[in-house]
């Protein structure tokens, strides 16, 4: 099992990003504008520069806070995020594609796209944001990876039986 992670430091660098300084000594800047826009009336007064700027750790380095105890969030969902968040390139889609254990054709019929684009991708690293999530997506949830996928099947002639 995963290890809780736990933060040292938290500063707001700009109207939404948080900078997070994790506990193992790395730090990562964390835009938090979509969940503070789909948070409704809870997590609107953030869009405030001044309140969103007094973000600080609580529970002992398991969530950021902000003034009122109802606005904060947890580690956890801190670290999805900035997993999210991360670049994906093109050696990124490729240890996906090995890791999901798929040829050119069958990663390119996943991701809805033609198989020079899918080869492009790998190539050129110029991923966009869509490919990414529905690749970072996929290697999470294997149930959607199981409705969605469908392997190649051979075409031409069937191979001949060995006759004993």
């Amino acid at each position: 099992m995963d290890k809780m992670p736990r933060i040292e430091r938290a500063v707001a660098r700009r109207p939404t990003t948080l900078r997070i300084k994790w506990r193992s000594g790395r730090s990562v800047d964390i835009d938090l504008a979509g969940w503070i826009a789909t948070g409704g009336d809870i997590l609107a007064p953030l869009n405030n520069s001044a309140l969103f700027a007094k973000a600080r750790i609580a529970d002992y380095g398991a969530a950021v806070t902000w003034d009122d105890e109802d606005l904060r969030i947890d580690a956890v969902h801190l670290e999805h995020l900035a997993q999210e968040q991360l670049p994906f390139g093109a050696k990124d889609a490729a240890e996906w594609q090995r890791s999901m254990q798929l040829s050119n054709h069958e990663a390119a019929a996943l991701l809805g796209i033609a198989v020079s684009t899918w080869n492009a991708y790998k190539a050129r690293g110029s991923i966009p944001s869509t490919v990414a999530m529905l690749c970072r997506a996929a290697k999470r949830d294997p149930i959607m990876m199981h409705a969605h996928f469908r392997p190649r099947r051979p075409v031409g002639r069937p191979r001949k039986i060995a006759q004993v």
